[in-house]
């Protein structure tokens, strides 16, 4: 999921496999003076969630769907087929070998999953795969954005607030939807989902 400006190249400010390093530093494998963080998921739901997750305790209207004059979020399918196989961290024999616990994977401390994103880069490797904080069964990928050579699989899709894979986040993560515009031409609230 990425906020997409219909026209522009993959590796531009609005294409799907854009990084904005300057904007990096906070998230869970950033390390931007050494390399661009491109996080990914092989599960839409997931990539949705990832995202949907600043809005959970709040309304999520059409506005946060169109950030910016000429920009939607939007999903973009990414041809991964020239990569390498990528170090797992769901795999128990991954996490062995780099002395590595399930809960230091899934931790919110950033210094300890920013230090294992960069000994795996170091490594030489182009991303690695694990799993999504929100949901462990849905698998995301970190690939270090200098090394991966991806292109685009399919058009951008653009998101709504009835986007099966956005009412499938809300529903995990209990995010009321505010739907585009109800029968009557008004704004209208829906509350998908309980708590996780």
């Amino acid at each position: 999921m990425f906020p997409w400006r219909e026209g522009a190249e993959p590796t531009e400010e609005g294409g799907p496999s854009f990084v904005a390093r300057h904007l990096q530093g906070a998230s869970r494998h950033d390390n931007p003076r050494t390399y661009g963080a491109l996080y990914a998921s092989r599960a839409r739901v997931s990539a949705v969630a990832e995202w949907m997750r600043q809005f959970v305790g709040r309304a999520l209207g059409p506005l946060a769907f169109a950030p910016r004059p000429g920009v939607r979020m939007a999903l973009a399918e990414l041809d991964d087929s020239a990569l390498p196989t990528l170090p797992d961290l769901d795999d128990p024999s991954q996490l062995v070998a780099r002395g590595l616990r399930p809960s230091e994977v899934a931790t919110r401390i950033r210094k300890r999953t920013q230090r294992q994103a960069l000994e795996i880069y170091e490594e030489g490797a182009t991303g690695f795969a694990w799993w999504s904080a929100v949901e462990s069964s849905w698998p995301n990928v970190t690939l270090f954005a200098e090394r991966a050579d991806i292109g685009l699989g399919t058009e951008p899709e653009p998101l709504t607030s009835e986007h099966p894979a956005v009412v499938e986040a809300a529903g995990v993560l209990a995010v009321s939807l505010e739907a585009s515009v109800s029968r009557r031409g008004s704004s209208s609230r829906r509350t998908t989902g309980s708590a996780p």
